[in-house]
């Protein structure tokens, strides 16, 4: 007892500063909150042993990431701190949909946000960008179809160039797949597979808590699961478009032939249960084989969960053995660039450490 009295303000603050430190090794990304509710050491006093931690040099001041998707149609962005705060978001649409527009787009996203929150651009730590495609292990993009131009070209490098920052680049459904994994619906499933389905289809899967990538960086490439299959199971927005024209007197735009099917019209129906049994088609190899515990649908057409999610499950259901739960995306458009977010600020936190605190006496 005595002893715990004579305990000196030193040796607490080396406790919390130590303390502080490892929750931020073991929980990166995580908010100054999160480390008061991990090690059960007051926000105040969390605040002090970051400030310590910085001026004796055992961390740095990383700043800010900035996340951004890069679509057909827009690019969306978002300049983020170490604490997870989000200080400035903005959308900006291309010009033109081509390699140079998105690069051009891109540089003056970046000056826009930057200016909108006042920062200093040297706070920057690293960019991460969602594009539509693969990145080979070489930076090298391939089946990118949404813009023209980025096919085969090392589009990290150029921005990197154009931006001057550090540039990762992921496939934008993985990154949505991470998102959910960080704020969305997925939080806390070690094994589940996000489907988008939109103008087109893509899958990010992980597994054992981690995004699987596979060998050429293409799991999750949904639209060759079913090749030579003998039959057309596209579930994507033009197939929606193609079944609606297949019936008289029914709007073939797939927003108006979901709304009828919310009021009951049969024929609109019909096409959204063929919808859900072509969804179905592309998970039921994924559950599988990964024996996945979720399936998160996305994307234009997969975020009509009212409508789609009971008969996919029902599909599932029928034909595996161990069917997978099935849920709508939490997080809407903001997946790929809460995504983007999640993955830079992971890599920024590890950036923080210039070397490792030693154990306190």
């Amino acid at each position: 007892m005595a002893a715990s009295r004579r305990a000196t303000p030193p040796l607490l603050r080396a406790l919390n500063e130590r303390t502080v430190l490892e929750a931020i090794r073991e929980g990166a990304p995580i908010s100054r909150a999160e480390i008061s509710r991990r090690s059960g050491i007051s926000k105040p006093t969390v605040s002090l042993a970051l400030r310590s931690l910085l001026a004796a040099g055992l961390l740095r001041e990383a700043a800010l990431v900035l996340g951004l998707d890069l679509g057909a149609r827009f690019v969306r962005g978002a300049l983020c701190d170490l604490e997870g705060a989000i200080r400035a978001r903005q959308d900006l649409e291309l010009a033109s949909a081509d390699a140079e527009g998105a690069t051009d787009a891109i540089v003056r996203l970046r000056a826009s946000l930057l200016d909108t929150a006042a920062l200093d651009p040297s706070l920057v730590d690293c960019v991460v960008v969602g594009v539509p495609g693969v990145v080979a292990a070489d930076g090298t993009l391939r089946v990118t179809e949404n813009v023209a131009g980025l096919e085969g070209r090392r589009f990290g490098e150029e921005l990197q160039a154009a931006l001057d920052f550090p540039v990762t680049l992921e496939n934008d459904i993985n990154l949505a797949a991470l998102g959910e994994q960080w704020q969305g619906v997925a939080r806390g499933v070690a094994d589940f597979v996000f489907l988008s389905v939109g103008t087109g289809m893509g899958a990010g899967l992980v597994l054992g808590g981690e995004l699987h990538r596979g060998r050429h960086g293409a799991a999750g490439e949904l639209d060759f699961a079913l090749v030579g299959f003998g039959e057309t199971v596209d579930p994507s927005a033009p197939q929606v478009t193609e079944l609606a024209g297949a019936h008289s007197g029914l709007s073939a735009e797939p927003r108006a032939v979901f709304g009828a099917a919310r009021t009951g019209d049969p024929a609109a129906r019909a096409v959204v249960d063929e919808i859900a049994r072509r969804i179905a088609l592309h998970v039921a190899p994924v559950a599988a084989v990964a024996d996945v515990e979720l399936v998160v649908l996305g994307g234009g057409i997969g975020a009509n969960g009212d409508l789609l999610l009971d008969p996919v499950a029902r599909f599932l259901a029928e034909w595996l053995p161990f069917a997978p739960r099935v849920e709508v995306s939490t997080l809407g458009e903001a997946s790929v660039l809460t995504g983007a977010i999640a993955v830079g600020l992971e890599a920024a936190l590890e950036n923080v450490f210039a070397r490792r605190a030693p154990a306190p006496a």
